[in-house]
């Protein structure tokens, strides 16, 4: 792969080659896509979704809104610092086509802003809930009228595949979702292949899958418009965009330190194990004078969250360059934190928030009731669309379809379509207006 395909400004539905020297300065391409992420409505209903702990109304807890903006600007410091070192290794992107550092921390933060907006309500449960309405539920019964593929999108539906079909899906009056530049949506696709088959490899562009069969040609575009390297002849599957290491590095370090830090302030985790577990981190910036000259619990655990998100920085920029080559040549395979000098420090801190955040029993027990609610909205859309298909509809089934976004097609011949149009509604829903329609069905308010 080279940087100059790799930071295409191309947006779908393009007639003319769009150059960086001839961007305008104070409203350039890359930082076109953040705003267009932050202005529209998916965005914002992360506002009113899951990020660590379920339905929360303690004000300091994280939702998937403030973690994603937390997020972008961890991944716009990553982009820069790379950016600017990249400029110095590769001088022909500044001198011959105008590419500036701050282009590659724009990129990230868009990127990186977008990481989460395909996640339906209730966090990863939300997700999970959705496939096993398909795999152990009652979307079971349309296995055998889907193929293999479509089938296994549904069993195994994915928040990232789900974020790339908001940002790339045509509507009526926005063609081509919300026209981001190739390079951006290069830098969000994780995971650059289909569900089928599942982990072929121990690549980490294999762990999960990063686009549905419905955006099979949107992602074949860009793919081929970035110069991704294909991975196989037998599936659709490519080497990651390199900047995509940099959103990936950017999430790792705010859901590791950030959500430790949540724990912490809930009172789900001692406060000494903050200094316990980040002190390694950050031994080389702490100053204790100034940690125990704050009066607070959450301003010293800010403190040490600051620092650590720091140190975490520097190290993923590092790895980045000592890794570019392998990075540019598809061969490098896992995560940057990975090569973490800081790796065991970093997996004791995500096992104490398993152990007591995600697993607490504040989190199960709303995890639950999400299920119920997912299967719930599942069951009565998918029935009420279908019917409707086959025109055998009943009051309630089209007193159901008013409170449906018009994007559903219910007139199209693929079943497929069709159920991924009841997916993709309800993944739209937040926390709170997923509850609301289940309480509608239920008839247990008014």
């Amino acid at each position: 792969m080279n940087w100059e395909q790799l930071l295409s400004l191309k947006r779908a539905g393009d007639t003319n080659k769009r150059i960086r020297k001839e961007q305008d300065e104070t409203r350039l391409g890359f930082e076109v896509d953040y705003d267009r992420i932050i202005f529209s409505s998916e965005f914002r209903s992360l506002q009113d979704k899951t990020q660590v702990i379920p339905l929360s109304k303690t004000d300091f807890v994280h939702t998937r809104l403030t973690h994603s903006l937390e997020v972008s600007v961890v991944g716009r410091s990553l982009g820069r610092r790379v950016g600017q070192k990249l400029l110095e290794k590769h001088p022909h992107l500044q001198s011959v086509h105008g590419y500036q550092a701050n282009d590659f921390g724009a990129i990230v933060a868009a990127a990186a802003l977008a990481h989460d907006i395909g996640n339906p309500p209730f966090g990863h449960s939300g997700e999970k809930a959705i496939g096993e309405f398909f795999k152990t539920g009652e979307g079971q019964k349309y296995k055998d009228q889907l193929t293999e593929k479509e089938y296994q999108d549904l069993c195994d539906f994915e928040g990232n595949a789900n974020g790339f079909k908001i940002l790339t899906e045509d509507r009526a009056g926005r063609n081509g979702g919300l026209r981001l530049s190739y390079a951006t949506l290069g830098a969000f696709i994780k995971y650059p292949k289909e569900s089928m088959p599942k982990k072929p490899t121990k690549h980490i562009a294999d762990k999960k899958y990063g686009f549905f069969q419905s955006e099979k040609e949107a992602f074949n575009d860009v793919a081929k418009e970035l110069g991704l390297l294909k991975r196989s002849d037998k599936h659709m599957s490519y080497s990651r965009h390199p900047l995509a290491f940099l959103v990936e590095a950017a999430d790792d370090i705010c859901y590791t330190i950030i959500d430790f830090e949540d724990g912490i302030n809930l009172g789900l985790i001692q406060e000494e194990f903050a200094l316990e577990y980040l002190s390694k981190i950050i031994r080389d910036n702490i100053k204790p004078e100034n940690y125990y000259a704050l009066s607070t619990k959450e301003d010293r655990i800010g403190y040490l969250r600051a620092l650590a998100i720091g140190s975490l920085i520097n190290e993923a920029v590092d790895i980045f360059m000592a890794h570019e080559e392998a990075i540019l040549s598809g061969d490098f395979n896992s995560g940057l934190l990975d090569k973490s000098k800081y790796d065991a420090q970093i997996k004791d801190i995500i096992k104490i928030s398993i152990e007591n955040i995600y697993q607490s029993t504040e989190v199960v027990d709303k995890e639950i009731a999400g299920y119920g609610v997912i299967n719930t909205l599942l069951s009565t859309y998918t029935k009420a669309v279908n019917n409707t298909f086959h025109n055998t509809a009943s009051n309630y089934d089209a007193l159901i379809l008013k409170g449906l976004q018009k994007t559903i097609k219910t007139n199209t011949s693929s079943l497929y379509q069709r159920l991924m149009g009841v997916c993709y509604h309800v993944s739209l829903l937040s926390d709170s207006k997923a509850i609301l329609d289940y309480k509608k069905i239920k008839g247990i308010e008014f």
